[in-house]
C-alpha cells in the first residue's frame, strides 16, 4: 500500500468530506520514515462546523426517536463493513503507526466485535419502573446527552475509536471524533466505513488536529455534553479542570505503571510468557503494560536470568513481517524520549540486563530493543513514571503484605499481573491491589462485554460492558399519577 492508496487526507466534518483548515499533518511509516500521507489538520472554523451540523443531526426526531432495535441496525452495519475493510484497515494502521500486522488485524476485529456487542446490549437495555410511594407510577427513564467529544490516543486508534463511538451512537448521541496528530488516517478510514454504514449525516465528525486548538474546542464549547478522553495523566488533568467549569461528566483513561506480580509458586514458563507478552508486545506502547515486575525473592535470579534469556530472543524488525513480536514505536520523537527514560536510570545506577539502545541495522526506524533493568528501587524515577516503551523493571520482594505495599506504591493504578498456584492468595492479592483490572495467570486478555478504567491518576469512570452505554446517558425520573385527585395542600375545588 502506497500513500496514493491511503485516505486522500480529507476531514469528515459533519457528514461531508471537507480540507481542514488546520495546521499541516506528516504521517510517516514507522519503520523506515517513508511518507504515508500529508493533509491539513482541523481547525476552528472545521470544529465549529462540526458541532453545528452535529447539533442539527442529534436534534432531528428521525435519530433521537429511533427506537432502539433500528439504532441497533446501523451498528450492525458498522461492524460489517470492518469486518469487510479489515485487511485495508490493519494495513492502514501499521503503516500509521508502526504495530504489527498482526496486532493490527487483530484490532480491527476487536472494533467490529464491539460495535456487535453495543448493538446487541442495546437491543435489550431497558429502562425501569421503580417501586411508587404513592398513588403514581415511577419511571427511570434514559435519554442522550446529546454531543460527545471522543480523544483517542495513536497507539490503538481503530479499536479506541470503536470503544467510545459505539456506545456513544448508541446511546443517541452525535460524537465529535479527534484522533491523535501521530495516526489520524484509521480514523479517517473508519469514517468512511460508518457513512456507507448509513449513520445518518451530523452525527459523526472525524476532526484530527492539534490539542490546544480543536481538542480544546470540543471541551469548552457549551453544546458538548461529555467528554470521554484516552491519554496522557497531564493532559487528562487539564480537561478535567475544564469540564469542572462547565459541571460536565468525562471519562478519563490515562496513564499507568501497572505491577505483574510472580510468586515461587507460580507455573514459571506460564509467568515468562505472560510477563513477555504484558510489557513487550506493541512495543510497550500500552496504558496497561506491565512495566514493574516484582518476583518473590526466593526465584529471583533463576527467573529473571531466564525471562532476560526470552526477551533476547524476541524477533524485532519489519511490522509487515509474520515473524515480528517488537515492532517500531510510533515516532522517532517518542522512541528517543523512551531512551533518554532508559538513560537516566543508568545514572540513578540501574543494570541494563539486555537491550537500552536502538538496534543494529534499522537505524531508518524509530526502532528500541525490548529491555529489562535492574538494581532499583520502587522509588526510582522510571518505577515511577510512564515509559510508554518497551522497558521493565525487575524488582525482588519478601512476602505477601511487602509486594502488596510494593504494588500500591505508585501513583497509577490501571491494572495488575499476578502469577500462582494458590488461588486464595490471588484473590487476597487482587483485592489488595488498587487497580481497575486484575489478571490471574494471564495479561492483557479483554473483553468488550466487561468494564474497564483506572483508579488514581489511572483516571476516573468505566468503558465498555452493558453499562458502557448508560455512560453517554443521562437519567431523568417521570412521576404519573394515578389518583386523578387535586393535591390536598392546594385545598382546592
Amino acid at each position: 500500500m502506497t500513500a496514493i492508496d491511503m485516505p486522500d487526507g480529507r476531514l469528515f466534518i459533519g457528514g461531508r468530506w471537507e480540507e481542514g483548515t488546520g495546521a499541516e499533518i506528516t504521517s510517516t511509516f514507522p519503520a523506515d520514515g517513508s511518507l504515508n500521507r500529508t493533509l491539513r489538520g482541523a481547525g476552528r472554523a472545521d470544529g465549529e462546523r462540526a458541532i453545528e451540523r452535529a447539533l442539527r443531526a442529534q436534534a432531528d426526531p428521525a435519530w433521537r426517536g429511533m427506537k432502539a432495535h433500528e439504532r441497533a441496525r446501523i451498528l450492525h452495519r458498522i461492524a460489517d463493513g470492518i469486518e469487510a475493510n479489515a485487511d485495508r484497515i490493519a494495513h492502514i494502521q501499521t503503516r500509521d503507526t508502526g504495530k504489527t500486522l498482526r496486532e493490527t488485524t487483530a484490532l480491527a476485529a476487536s472494533a467490529a466485535g464491539t460495535f456487535r456487542y453495543t448493538a446487541a446490549a442495546l437491543e435489550t437495555l431497558d429502562d425501569a419502573l421503580t417501586v411508587p410511594r404513592g398513588d403514581y407510577l415511577t419511571m427511570s427513564v434514559h435519554e442522550p446527552l446529546g454531543l460527545v467529544a471522543a480523544i483517542t490516543p495513536w497507539n490503538s486508534p481503530i479499536a479506541s475509536d470503536a470503544q467510545k463511538v459505539a456506545p456513544a451512537l448508541a446511546a443517541g448521541n452525535a460524537v465529535l471524533l479527534k484522533p491523535a496528530s501521530w495516526s489520524p488516517l484509521v480514523a479517517l478510514e473508519f469514517a468512511r466505513i460508518v457513512e456507507a454504514a448509513g449513520l445518518p449525516a451530523g452525527l459523526l465528525s472525524v476532526l484530527p488536529g492539534a490539542g490546544r486548538e480543536i481538542g480544546n474546542l470540543l471541551v469548552e464549547h457549551p453544546a458538548v455534553g461529555k467528554v470521554s478522553f484516552t491519554g496522557g495523566t497531564s493532559t487528562g488533568r487539564m480537561l478535567a479542570r475544564q469540564a469542572a467549569e462547565k459541571l460536565m461528566p468525562v471519562s478519563l483513561e490515562l496513564g499507568g505503571k501497572s505491577p505483574t506480580i510472580v510468586f515461587a509458586d507460580a507455573d514459571l514458563d506460564l509467568a515468562i510468557a505472560g510477563v513477555l507478552f504484558g510489557v513487550f508486545s506493541s512495543t510497550g506502547q500500552s496504558c496497561i503494560a506491565g512495566t514493574r515486575l516484582f518476583v518473590q525473592r526466593e526465584i529471583y535470579d533463576d527467573f529473571v536470568a531466564r525471562l532476560v534469556q526470552a526477551t533476547q530472543a524476541l524477533k524485532v524488525g519489519d511490522p509487515f513481517e509474520a515473524a515480528t513480536q517488537v515492532a517500531p514505536m510510533v515516532h522517532r520523537d517518542h522512541r528517543d524520549s523512551v531512551a533518554a527514560m532508559v538513560d537516566q536510570a543508568r545514572a540513578e545506577g540501574a543494570e541494563v540486563l539486555c537491550g537500552g539502545s536502538a538496534p543494529e541495522g534499522l537505524e531508518a526506524g524509530a526502532y528500541y530493543l525490548p529491555t529489562i533493568l535492574a538494581g532499583l528501587s520502587n522509588s526510582a524515577t522510571i518505577c515511577r513514571e510512564e515509559v510508554f516503551g518497551p522497558v521493565l523493571c525487575v524488582l525482588p520482594f519478601e512476602d505477601e503484605a511487602d509486594v502488596i505495599a510494593q504494588g500500591n506504591d505508585n501513583s497509577y493504578g490501571l491494572a495488575c499481573g499476578i502469577w500462582t498456584r494458590d488461588f486464595p492468595r490471588a484473590w487476597r492479592v487482587a483485592r489488595a491491589i488498587t487497580t481497575g483490572t486484575v489478571w490471574i495467570n494471564t495479561y492483557k486478555q479483554f473483553s468488550i462485554a466487561t468494564p474497564f478504567g483506572g483508579e488514581k491518576d489511572a483516571g476516573i469512570g468505566r468503558e465498555k460492558g452493558r453499562e458502557g452505554i448508560r455512560a453517554h446517558m443521562a437519567q431523568k425520573s417521570v412521576y404519573l399519577d394515578l389518583s386523578g385527585q387535586p393535591h390536598p395542600w392546594a385545598r382546592w375545588p
